[in-house]
């Protein structure tokens, strides 16, 4: 069956950085879109970035334009999501989900979801 696993969460000091993952198994995985949702306790999926199913087209959330970098690679079935200059208000737990669709970024327009990773950062 289709499994996404995200990885690479944990606790990092405000300013720096780290890199998630999302590995994808039981899907042509050049065929999706991925993208990268957050959730804070109590609150709904906030969009974070997606990509393509080549790569070579990325789009971000306003907000973390120039400090996040969304990647893939169709080799590897795996996206990655690095963080730099990371600020305290983006502690969230995070989910990649899949669409055979690009450019969605509303989380009901994606098909399958990792079980989360979460980004804690400290001031």
């Amino acid at each position: 069956q289709v499994q996404l696993v995200d990885s690479g969460g944990g606790l990092v000091q405000a300013g720096g950085s780290l890199r998630l993952s999302c590995a994808a198994s039981g899907l042509t995985f050049s065929y999706y879109a991925i993208g990268w949702f957050r959730q804070a306790p109590g609150k709904e999926l906030e969009f974070v970035a997606d990509v393509n199913w080549g790569g070579g087209t990325t789009y971000y959330a306003n907000a973390e334009n120039g400090r996040f970098t969304i990647s893939r690679d169709n080799a590897k079935n795996t996206v990655y999501l690095q963080m730099n200059r990371l600020k305290p208000e983006i502690t969230d737990d995070y989910y990649c989900a899949g669409s055979e669709w690009t450019g969605k970024r509303s989380s009901n327009e994606y098909e399958y979801w990792g079980q989360g990773t979460q980004v804690t950062v400290s001031t």
